[in-house]
């Protein structure tokens, strides 16, 4: 059993279907718009990332570029005699240190590198001295004092700090880190990058651990080339995420990255993270333990792309006052006239006369719509008002059939009874005469019946024919052609008389003996054939008979006309069926009857 899937829709009213369409139509706009700045919001994201991943990439390739060449300005000091003579050498008088340490002081001055702003790289010497050779040189306890001439100080193993223990630890290479409260003024922090200084002669022996300061504004210099959205930063890290120079003042403060940012021992590793209110950036180098970070912050990124989202909303929303304005014009102009219809529907009463008619104004198909069911209502009253007529007429017609029918039954009661009184009295040529006419009046009842058989059509034919006969003793003869296969069919009553009748007095009537009328019937496919043929000698006028008979004016005439039969046949059988007159192939008249064949329900009188 195959199962008919109901649509949901009609279970709603065209107003509700109408404004669904509307959240269909409209809503796909809606969701593509958020769509739309989602994805253009990840696909700047993934722009912008991956510029920034290749310029944090070069910036950290400036910033370590800027660092060699202080390293080899560092090389080039660590080479120099002045520098190696600071080896502890018991054999020096005090005079003889005094002025090395004059010439070192000097030399390191004048490798001092002036930076933008009117900072200057400042260069250190810390020089290991374990046997305090050098009393008279200030010596780690006192870098923390304000001096802005002494360039070189003198350690022990005592005195030694952890970042110079770094610095050696690193041998030779360098080594960037934070020191406190270091020179020039003795108030503050600074990023300093540290080298070993090993003996040239003997590489066993250390002379101490050169300094380079104002590292952090160094590399602040490379920051400036670098132009990030607004609240972005810039960072540059040692491994364990310790901020060594940045453009904030976060400095020495541990940078908190986030967890997906997980960095590998690789030589150089480019990643980059995106949180909810910042992307990430960072470029590592693991041979130096750094990391140069990059903060963008989301909120600046979406800034720049407000002006595509503006434009984005306003297509949505321009869209969406179109669809109204259009979905409104429809509405008024669709909705308003079906509801009027709807309501004349429901509540005309058949029967009714509508107010007003609708005049035709449009020619869509809601116009046809309106003016048809108006048109059907009209339509629909006046068959209502015609049937009603219709009824009360044939109610009419029926009583005055049963008025009609009480004078031929005792007419024909009487007739009968005469014909038996005529019949005992030895008057037969009378009694035979009533006989005829009691016949004619018994078949003219018929019972009712509109339509009889054909055989009783004959017989009620032969019995008038009879008593024309006799009644004005007319000499004609009258021939029947009959065939026994049409005698079932049905025909409507009192069909053959009237042309039998036109036939006497329109042809044959002065003829004497010679005068003849031929009556056939005869079955011919579908249909039966009946023709009345007279040898009459007028001349006759037969497309003014046949005109006649097609006029649909109503007959003015009196008795059982031509146009009567024409039509009773016309009214039972349909307009192909009917009379047609002619002239006969020798001289006369003939008329021709065509009515279908009609099984007979098998009733007769008796």
């Amino acid at each position: 059993m195959s199962l008919k899937m109901k649509n949901p829709l009609t279970k709603m009213n065209v107003r509700q279907q109408l404004i669904l369409l509307f959240l269909i139509l409209v809503s796909p706009v809606f969701l593509l718009n958020m769509y739309a700045n989602s994805k253009a919001e990840q696909i700047l994201k993934e722009h912008v990332t991956n510029a920034y991943e290749e310029l944090n990439k070069q910036n950290h390739f400036l910033i370590n570029r800027d660092i060699d060449t202080i390293s080899r300005i560092m090389t080039t000091i660590i080479q120099n005699p002045v520098t190696q003579s600071m080896v502890s050498d018991k054999k020096d008088v005090e005079f003889d240190r005094v002025v090395k340490y004059r010439e070192l002081n000097t030399l390191l001055g004048n490798n001092s590198m002036g930076l933008y702003g009117g900072e200057s790289i400042y260069y250190f010497l810390f020089v290991y001295d374990p046997n305090n050779s050098y009393p008279f040189a200030p010596s780690i306890p006192d870098i923390d004092r304000p001096n802005n001439t002494a360039k070189v100080f003198f350690y022990s193993d005592e005195t030694k700090t952890p970042w110079i223990e770094d610095a050696l630890n690193a041998r030779g290479k360098g080594v960037l880190a934070l020191i406190d409260n270091f020179g020039p003024k003795g108030d503050q922090q600074t990023l300093a990058y540290l080298r070993t200084v090993n003996s040239v002669t003997n590489g066993k022996s250390i002379v101490g651990v050169l300094v380079a300061t104002k590292m952090d504004k160094k590399i602040e210099e490379s920051f400036s080339t670098v132009s990030l959205p607004e609240g972005g930063e810039l960072y540059l890290t040692d491994w364990s995420d310790r901020v060594l120079a940045t453009t904030t003042e976060d400095m020495g403060k541990v940078l908190k990255l986030p967890h997906g940012l997980i960095t590998n021992e690789a030589m150089e590793e480019t990643l980059s993270a995106v949180s909810k209110d910042y992307i990430y950036v960072i470029h590592t180098k693991y041979s130096l333990k750094q990391k140069l970070v990059y903060t963008i912050p989301t909120k600046s990124l979406l800034q720049q792309i407000s002006a595509l989202k503006q434009v984005i909303q306003t297509i949505s929303i321009v869209y969406s006052l179109f669809a109204i304005v259009v979905m409104m014009y429809f509405w008024r102009s669709l909705m308003n006239p079906l509801r009027k219809l709807a309501m004349f529907a429901r509540s005309h009463e058949p029967g009714k006369p509508l107010a007003r008619v609708p005049s035709k104004e449009r020619n869509d198909e809601v116009g046809v719509l309106i003016y048809s069911v108006h048109n059907m209502a009209n339509r629909i009253n006046d068959m209502i008002h015609e049937q009603y007529t219709m009824e009360i007429k044939q109610k009419e017609s029926q009583l005055q059939l049963l008025y009609q029918q009480i004078n031929p039954h005792l007419l024909y009661n009487t007739l009968e009874s005469i014909y038996w009184k005529s019949s005992l009295e030895g008057n037969m040529g009378s009694a035979e005469m009533i006989k005829e006419l009691s016949k004619l009046m018994r078949i003219s009842l018929s019972r009712g019946r509109e339509l009889i058989s054909i055989e009783e059509e004959l017989e009620h034919a032969m019995a008038y024919t009879s008593l024309q006969q006799k009644r004005y003793e007319y000499g004609f003869s009258i021939r029947w052609d009959i065939g026994d296969d049409v005698m079932p069919y049905m025909i409507p009553k009192i069909t053959l008389q009237p042309l039998i009748e036109n036939a006497i007095i329109h042809g044959v009537i002065n003829m004497g003996e010679d005068g003849e009328i031929i009556v056939s019937v005869r079955s011919e496919e579908e249909n039966i054939i009946i023709a009345v043929e007279d040898n009459g000698y007028k001349e006759t006028d037969y497309e003014a008979i046949n005109r006649l008979l097609e006029n649909e004016a109503p007959d003015t005439g009196t008795g059982y006309g031509i146009k009567n039969v024409n039509r009773r046949i016309q009214l039972h059988f349909g307009n192909g069926y009917g009379l047609h007159y002619e002239a006969r192939v020798t001289e006369g008249t003939k008329v021709t009857v065509v009515i279908p064949k009609r099984a007979s329900a098998g009733q007769t009188d008796q």
